[in-house]
């Protein structure tokens, strides 16, 4: 939070890295009457244990759903999908960034747009008659550009939490709140982070919490463990690092989870399998962004479903042209479930295809992410990197970063695994000089969203 001079100060004067936006309290500014309208005296006695729980982490924010009783009603529901895509492009065409254009007849006649579009102006995508008194703000900061604002719906973001529930409930596992069993908690690992405890009005208030699971976060090293176990969550999200925390051996014994989301980062099949060992519960993997919320989900090794709500994926290739089923190419996503930001045929830099199921649904296929990269052989030529995630999680490694230098030669730091035979495996692959280096945690790797595939090398003229 900026000081009375404009200029971001820390909060700790023992650590010059502290940043002042993570103070506790800084950013608190509505009561608790506002955040929860519907909030009765049985909440609020809950609200109040796990703000003053004795082994909690020093809570840095505070945040309410800001539901009404008829809202709260309204977001149990999925949104309809009849007739969804041509209101929405209805509404888009009045919105302010595509003024003056001409023939937007259908989805095709759209341009293509990016997350540069939202940082320059992000207003331009905000209906002019949004209904503003629902509005929230998160913030992305994105892999690879600027951060960026997104104004959220209040009711959007708690129909969220349903399709959660939802998707529980489609993995076999029924999610119905369990005495004073947390019912989820988000959990980060990074040096600093957002947290807050808050109650979920639409699931009979119970509560939820936004935790970080790095060790700094805690007054001593057994809160952590003290904490969780007792809020005892009914389902943990999180992404693959912070989910690969509660393997270490003072959390995997005493949380025991309905499910497990993961997001924000690709989940490596090992990961995953040692994720579905130890807790014995599906562990469900959601791809999507802020600006275009959960897009696809997978419970195994699969492609993503394309979920059944309002979006619609295209793939294009590398000058923008849509391409047919099975081409890989650089997903577009058009998303209306943000009355706030309704996005047509927004560029998401990640890259897979599109692929038919078994049922007649869409799903994703070969999602490598923004970390699609073609690493250059001995001989000149180029590997996709989807040929090394093959080879890096058939030999356990739970996560990576792979580098290519100039001259070819590769270094490669994986998260478990077999060192030996992974550099084996790449050399063989790549006949190249590979140098592999094994850690033990995922954190290990860096915090946020470390590169996974890196190039330097150009191959050589045909």
């Amino acid at each position: 939070m900026p000081d009375r001079d404009g200029t971001t100060a820390t909060h700790d004067p023992d650590d010059p890295l502290a940043l002042g936006e993570y103070r506790p309290g800084a950013t608190a500014v509505l009561t608790d009457a506002e955040r929860w309208p519907t909030l009765d005296a049985a909440a609020a006695a809950r609200l109040d244990r796990w703000r003053s729980h004795p082994a909690a982490p020093a809570w840095v924010h505070a945040t309410g759903d800001r539901l009404t009783a008829e809202a709260v009603e309204r977001t149990r529901r999925p949104l309809p999908l009849a007739g969804w895509m041509d209101e929405h492009l209805a509404i888009a065409r009045r919105l302010p960034f595509y003024r003056g254009m001409t023939g937007l007849e259908s989805l095709a006649d759209f341009p293509l747009i990016g997350r540069s579009d939202l940082v320059s102006d992000v207003s331009a995508f905000v209906p002019l008659d949004a209904d503003l008194d629902r509005l929230l703000h998160g913030t992305s900061s994105g892999s690879t550009g600027a951060a960026l604002v997104i104004p959220d719906d209040v009711e959007e973001v708690a129909r969220g939490f349903h399709l959660l529930v939802d998707l529980v409930r489609r993995a076999g596992v029924e999610w119905r709140p369990d005495a004073e069993r947390m019912a989820l908690v988000w959990v980060l690992q990074q040096r600093q982070a957002f947290t807050y405890v808050s109650v979920i009005s639409g699931f009979a208030h119970r509560a939820m919490a936004r935790v970080n699971l790095d060790e700094r976060a805690w007054r001593v090293a057994s809160d952590r463990s003290l904490f969780l176990a007792d809020a005892d969550p009914q389902v943990i999200s999180g992404n693959p690092t912070s989910l690969a925390e509660l393997l270490r051996d003072d959390l995997r014994s005493i949380v025991r989870p309905l499910a497990l989301f993961s997001g924000a980062m690709a989940l490596a099949a090992p990961l995953r399998a040692e994720l579905e060992a130890a807790f014995a519960c599906p562990v469900i993997d959601v791809y999507g962004l802020h600006e275009t919320r959960p897009i696809a989900a997978r419970t195994d090794d699969g492609p993503f479903r394309v979920l059944d709500r309002r979006v619609h994926v295209e793939v294009v290739d590398a000058a923008g042209r849509p391409l047919p089923e099975g081409g890989v190419g650089e997903l577009v996503v058009t998303a209306g479930e943000n009355p706030l930001l309704p996005l047509v045929r927004y560029r998401t830099g990640d890259v897979g295809r599109l692929v038919r199921l078994a049922d007649g649904a869409v799903g994703i296929a070969d999602l490598e992410g923004r970390e699609h990269t073609e690493f250059v052989t001995g001989a000149g030529g180029r590997i996709p990197s989807v040929d090394l995630t093959q080879q890096l999680q058939t030999y356990g490694a739970r996560g990576w970063a792979v580098v290519q230098a100039p001259d070819g030669a590769v270094e490669v730091t994986i998260a478990g695994g077999d060192a030996a035979r992974v550099r084996r495996a790449l050399q063989a692959l790549l006949d190249q000089r590979v140098v592999v280096t094994r850690v033990e945690r995922l954190i290990d790797l860096g915090e946020g969203k470390p590169r996974r595939f890196v190039s330097h090398a150009a191959p050589r003229p045909a």
